[in-house]
């Protein structure tokens, strides 16, 4: 006989630390912006960008795959993270994953590639505000100068002691994500209230 216990609900990996992130972005009064962006939908995909799947899986997903490093190709409410010279991050709304899946999967045919949700991998938190890249350069090893790291742009990094992927939203004022695995979300949340301290 099948289990039909209900499941329990979905909760972040930040749940516990929603009210504080509030408190910091309240308290600096518009200095910098935090919040989590919990469950966006994350597939990992690694086909040959040179090769026809890689033209039939953007027109799948009406969104050309970056082929610069570090860039990001963004659609309506999808997003494409270059990670490397065979392998994206796509990143979309929550509870997407199997449709971007079946989509990958059918546009690439029978050329070879990798589709994996990583979702519960990592978190997302949004930092923004006007001081927002001097809050992340308290941390980050990377020239965050807009010159250097503007919209559009993205890189795996580390902030503070933790391994992340940073992203420069399109607009300057959008701020950045920081993808994050779930186990350092906390971690990561407690420096950056504490890095966040001189704004407050």
């Amino acid at each position: 006989m099948a289990d039909t216990a209900p499941t329990a609900p979905l909760r972040s990996p930040l749940s516990h630390s929603a009210d504080r992130l509030a408190v910091a972005t309240r308290t600096s009064r518009g200095a910098v912006r935090l919040a989590e962006l919990p469950f966006l939908a994350q597939i990992n995909l690694r086909l040959d960008a040179k090769g026809a799947a890689a033209d039939a899986v953007g027109i799948a997903l009406d969104l050309p795959l970056p082929l610069e490093p570090n860039t990001v190709v963004r659609a309506g409410e999808l997003t494409a993270l270059w990670l490397g010279p065979d392998e994206w991050l796509l990143v979309g709304p929550p509870g997407i994953q199997r449709d971007l899946e079946n989509r990958i999967r059918a546009a690439s045919g029978d050329e070879p590639v990798s589709v994996t949700d990583v979702s519960a991998q990592r978190t997302t938190l949004l930092v923004a505000g006007p001081h927002a890249r001097d809050l992340l350069a308290h941390g980050c090893p990377l020239d965050l100068h807009p010159r250097a790291f503007g919209p559009g742009r993205c890189a795996q990094t580390t902030l503070g002691r933790a391994q992340i992927m940073l992203v420069a939203r399109d607009e300057a004022r959008a701020g950045f994500w920081v993808l994050v695995r779930s186990s350092f979300a906390a971690y990561l949340t407690d420096w950056l209230l504490d890095a966040a301290t001189e704004y407050v």
